[in-house]
């Protein structure tokens, strides 16, 4: 097994042993995480993370926990041992030859997303992606880059976008890239709205990217469609089936528990 801790986290007692107890029981999961809890409010979830990440059908994350910026109390709600769509990067369990199977971690997200594009990847091969709540990790979350920074709505959005230019297939691409880019409109426009510049600029600076490197989308591609044996509608059912965007800032529903009545 192979474990990824973040630097700026504390662990749990019995958190290393939980998780590898429960890596161990099916030999189809292939990545696990533990609650991820602020380390300066243990009482509330982290925002990297949750309690166990999934990601809309046009490649927004979320977890149960946070959505957005919107962190939830921790009251035993998300306590179950489940399937989730992508580990968090804070503090990730993998099977070491699914790890290096799956290519690794892509070196060009940098900083941000990597662990999705991982699980994506584990997802496609045939395998699980799982949360342990008795595993704990406490985290202090945005030491590397500022959240609100520049950069790190850059790299948010540029990675987010290459996950699905990436992944995906070319007929899914279309329909949902079609609608993420309308999206991503919608986005620049809100911010101009705000004068928020720094996430305008993070937004365009993403586009700008993508359009400039279709070449290191169609490596990703490429390094992606050799270890796929999963088609999309497989993997598309562990995905949120409706836009978390819209449900979050326009019908309001801003807990993991209040699109329950939605997901799938």
């Amino acid at each position: 097994m192979l474990i990824f801790l973040n630097n700026d986290t504390v662990i749990d007692e019995n958190c290393i042993s939980e998780l590898v107890k429960a890596i161990q029981l099916n030999s189809e999961t292939a990545a696990i995480q533990p609650k991820i809890l602020n380390y300066f409010n243990k009482k509330m979830f982290d925002y990297a993370g949750g309690c166990g990440g999934h990601l809309d059908i046009y490649c927004f994350p979320f977890a149960r926990g946070r959505l957005f910026l919107n962190q939830e109390i921790d009251s035993g709600q998300y306590d179950n041992k489940e399937e989730c769509f992508w580990a968090s990067g804070t503090c990730i369990m993998v099977r070491r030859n699914l790890f290096f199977e799956s290519g690794g971690f892509e070196k060009i997200f940098f900083a941000h997303m990597e662990e999705i594009d991982l699980c994506w990847k584990l997802i496609a091969m045939g395998y699980k992606v799982k949360v342990i709540p008795t595993s704990v990790v406490y985290h202090k979350n945005a030491l590397t880059l500022p959240m609100f920074s520049h950069k790190k709505y850059y790299l948010n959005h540029r990675n987010s976008l290459l996950m699905l230019f990436g992944n995906y297939s070319i007929s899914n691409i279309i329909l949902k890239g079609s609608v993420r880019i309308i999206l991503e409109i919608i986005a620049c426009l809100y911010s101009i709205f705000l004068l928020d510049w720094k996430h305008f600029t993070g937004i365009i600076r993403a586009i700008i990217w993508i359009i400039f490197h279709p070449n290191e989308i169609v490596k990703k591609r490429n390094k992606f469609i050799k270890i796929k044996k999963l088609k999309d509608k497989d993997i598309i059912k562990k995905m949120y089936q409706y836009s978390i965007v819209a449900q979050y800032y326009l019908i309001n529903r801003k807990t993991y528990s209040s699109i329950l009545s939605k997901y799938n």
